[in-house]
Protein backbone atom coordinates (compact mmCIF):
# COMPACT_ATOMS: atom_id res chain seq x y z
CA UNK A 1 0.00 0.00 0.00
CA UNK A 2 1.75 3.49 -0.54
CA UNK A 3 1.31 6.58 1.30
CA UNK A 4 -1.26 8.77 1.09
CA UNK A 5 -0.19 12.55 0.78
CA UNK A 6 -3.23 14.67 1.01
CA UNK A 7 -1.78 16.80 3.68
CA UNK A 8 -2.87 20.05 1.46
CA UNK A 9 -6.06 19.10 0.62
CA UNK A 10 -7.04 18.13 4.65
CA UNK A 11 -5.46 21.97 5.71
CA UNK A 12 -7.49 23.51 3.32
CA UNK A 13 -10.86 22.16 4.12
CA UNK A 14 -9.53 22.90 8.27
CA UNK A 15 -8.54 26.14 6.94
CA UNK A 16 -11.87 27.03 5.11
CA UNK A 17 -14.28 28.75 8.07
CA UNK A 18 -10.36 30.64 9.70
CA UNK A 19 -9.45 32.29 6.78
CA UNK A 20 -10.03 35.68 8.28
CA UNK A 21 -8.18 34.62 11.68
CA UNK A 22 -4.86 36.52 12.45
CA UNK A 23 -1.26 35.19 13.45
CA UNK A 24 -0.88 31.72 15.00
CA UNK A 25 -4.92 31.46 14.60
CA UNK A 26 -4.59 31.00 10.93
CA UNK A 27 -1.18 28.92 10.72
CA UNK A 28 -1.44 26.28 13.15
CA UNK A 29 -3.63 23.21 12.89
CA UNK A 30 -4.11 22.95 17.04
CA UNK A 31 -4.64 26.68 17.52
CA UNK A 32 -6.72 26.59 14.99
CA UNK A 33 -9.12 24.42 16.07
CA UNK A 34 -9.05 25.86 19.38
CA UNK A 35 -10.23 29.41 18.05
CA UNK A 36 -12.47 27.78 15.81
CA UNK A 37 -14.21 26.27 18.84
CA UNK A 38 -14.28 29.39 20.76
CA UNK A 39 -15.81 31.62 17.85
CA UNK A 40 -18.94 28.47 17.06
CA UNK A 41 -19.82 29.27 21.11
CA UNK A 42 -19.61 33.10 20.72
CA UNK A 43 -21.37 33.12 17.59
CA UNK A 44 -24.10 30.73 19.46
CA UNK A 45 -24.24 32.73 22.59
CA UNK A 46 -24.35 36.36 20.58
CA UNK A 47 -27.22 34.96 18.74
CA UNK A 48 -29.31 35.26 22.07
CA UNK A 49 -27.79 37.83 23.28
CA UNK A 50 -28.54 40.05 20.23
CA UNK A 51 -32.36 39.44 20.32
CA UNK A 52 -31.87 41.44 24.00
CA UNK A 53 -29.95 44.67 22.79
CA UNK A 54 -32.41 44.93 19.92
CA UNK A 55 -35.80 44.34 22.61
CA UNK A 56 -33.72 47.12 24.55
CA UNK A 57 -32.93 49.41 21.96
CA UNK A 58 -36.65 49.19 20.74
CA UNK A 59 -37.75 50.19 24.31
CA UNK A 60 -35.25 52.83 24.34
CA UNK A 61 -36.64 54.45 20.99
CA UNK A 62 -40.42 54.05 22.00
CA UNK A 63 -39.43 55.79 25.35
CA UNK A 64 -37.75 58.33 24.04
CA UNK A 65 -40.44 59.26 21.39
CA UNK A 66 -43.44 59.59 23.94
CA UNK A 67 -41.11 61.22 26.10
CA UNK A 68 -40.97 64.02 24.41
CA UNK A 69 -44.61 64.28 23.39
CA UNK A 70 -45.65 64.34 26.69
CA UNK A 71 -44.16 64.99 29.94
CA UNK A 72 -46.18 62.38 32.40
CA UNK A 73 -46.77 59.66 29.74
CA UNK A 74 -43.83 57.18 29.14
CA UNK A 75 -43.16 53.78 28.07
CA UNK A 76 -44.45 51.36 30.39
CA UNK A 77 -47.91 52.81 30.64
CA UNK A 78 -48.37 53.28 27.18
CA UNK A 79 -47.41 48.92 26.83
CA UNK A 80 -50.32 48.68 30.06
CA UNK A 81 -52.85 50.52 27.90
CA UNK A 82 -52.10 48.72 25.17
CA UNK A 83 -52.43 45.22 26.52
CA UNK A 84 -56.02 46.97 28.12
CA UNK A 85 -57.27 47.98 25.19
CA UNK A 86 -55.71 44.09 23.71
CA UNK A 87 -54.35 46.11 20.69
CA UNK A 88 -51.37 43.49 19.42
CA UNK A 89 -48.46 45.91 18.66
CA UNK A 90 -44.90 44.57 18.85
CA UNK A 91 -41.76 46.56 20.19
CA UNK A 92 -40.26 46.64 16.70
CA UNK A 93 -43.47 47.85 14.52
CA UNK A 94 -43.46 50.70 17.41
CA UNK A 95 -39.78 51.41 17.63
CA UNK A 96 -40.01 51.77 13.88
CA UNK A 97 -42.92 53.90 13.60
CA UNK A 98 -41.65 56.28 15.93
CA UNK A 99 -38.70 56.75 13.81
CA UNK A 100 -40.60 57.17 10.69
CA UNK A 101 -43.47 59.08 11.83
CA UNK A 102 -43.76 60.59 15.11
CA UNK A 103 -46.93 61.82 14.55
CA UNK A 104 -48.66 58.55 14.27
CA UNK A 105 -47.31 57.26 17.18
CA UNK A 106 -48.86 60.61 19.05
CA UNK A 107 -52.20 59.14 16.86
CA UNK A 108 -52.05 55.81 18.44
CA UNK A 109 -51.06 57.02 21.93
CA UNK A 110 -53.87 59.31 21.81
CA UNK A 111 -56.77 56.68 20.61
CA UNK A 112 -55.60 54.89 23.70
CA UNK A 113 -55.54 57.41 26.68
CA UNK A 114 -59.66 58.34 25.49
CA UNK A 115 -61.64 56.24 27.89
CA UNK A 116 -62.81 53.47 26.72
CA UNK A 117 -66.68 52.70 25.61
CA UNK A 118 -68.71 49.78 26.23
CA UNK A 119 -70.44 48.74 23.15
CA UNK A 120 -73.16 47.36 25.06
CA UNK A 121 -74.22 50.13 27.29
CA UNK A 122 -74.14 52.63 24.26
CA UNK A 123 -76.09 50.08 21.90
CA UNK A 124 -78.97 49.38 24.87
CA UNK A 125 -78.37 46.09 25.10
CA UNK A 126 -78.22 45.66 29.10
Amino acid sequence: MGRTKRGYIARRRRKKTLLNFRGRSSRLIRTMTQQEIKALASSDRDRDRQKRDFRGLWITRINSVIRQGWVSYNYSKLIHDLYKRQLLFNRKILAQIAIANKNSLYKISNEILKPEVNWKESAGVI
